[in-house]
């Protein structure tokens, strides 16, 4: 089993490619990022080029305060469209293999449509993957994208061949219970996977979900790229990695 760190939570402290090395010398075999674009691109790509990390993937911006997100927004056509440009143009430089366009706070019958015509414009302008995320009600309330059937609806209406479901075990129990049942009915347009703790987003190393069991069978649906550890850390990032030591010694060997 492999891992990868989510720089938007892991090593946050530190400039975008000095976290970069800070996952590489910690045993992570990947990283991900949330919204690099303050970053100087030259930086990021010159320490993906020394730890030899891939990057898997960047957000789209959030937009305004509240917004989350603006591809489902139908008065933000124009602005959806710069973040996926600026989004796409950063990922090509970097290497990064796929991008979440954040779909924002909407809902309705024109959210959808122009939800799935910024998708469209997405899917067109990049060969990279592009995923979509459903968020748990209880941490991002409003936000279009609420569950896995829901995305699943979207990506078999598109049927576009780069568009895939990113499936955040943390979101999907807090939202609709079961994860590792969730996981095998949509196992077919997953394209990342990601974890933490449930309720509290901490390490996986406690809580109601048993990480190792989930992990396990993972590992025997066949799954081979790294998992994305976006959890948020109670305390330095390097004093809660021992389920990290743990998984990669015992997990899918």
């Amino acid at each position: 089993m492999r891992f990868s760190a989510n720089l938007g939570f892991l090593w946050q402290e530190l400039p975008l490619a000095d976290a970069i090395h800070a996952a590489k010398a910690a045993g992570f075999d990947a990283v991900e990022c949330h919204w690099p674009y303050e970053q100087p691109v030259a930086d990021v790509r010159q320490a993906l080029e020394q730890t030899g990390l891939p990057m898997l993937g960047l957000n789209t911006r959030r937009g305004r305060p509240g917004q989350n997100g603006l591809a489902a927004l139908p008065a933000s056509v124009s602005e959806a469209r710069a973040a996926i440009d600026e989004a796409v143009d950063y990922a090509e430089v970097i290497g990064a293999e796929a991008i979440h366009v954040m779909a924002g706070c909407a809902e309705g019958s024109r959210a959808h449509d122009t939800f799935l015509q910024n998708l469209n414009y997405a899917c067109s302008r990049t060969d990279k993957m592009i995923l979509i995320e459903p968020l748990n009600q209880h941490d991002a309330p409003g936000y279009f994208l609420k569950t896995t059937d829901q995305a699943g609806d979207i990506i078999e209406e598109l049927a576009r061949a780069n568009l895939r479901l990113m499936f955040d075990c943390y979101h999907v129990a807090r939202t609709e219970g079961d994860v590792v049942a969730r996981l095998e009915a949509r196992l077919s347009m997953i394209g990342h996977i990601q974890f933490a703790s449930v309720p509290d987003r901490a390490p996986p190393d406690h809580d109601a979900l048993h990480y190792p069991s989930v992990f396990d069978r993972i590992a025997a649906l066949g799954w081979e790229r790294p998992l994305g550890a976006e959890y948020r850390p109670d305390g330095p990032t390097e004093a809660t990695l021992a389920w990290l030591r743990a998984y990669r010694g015992s997990v899918g060997r």
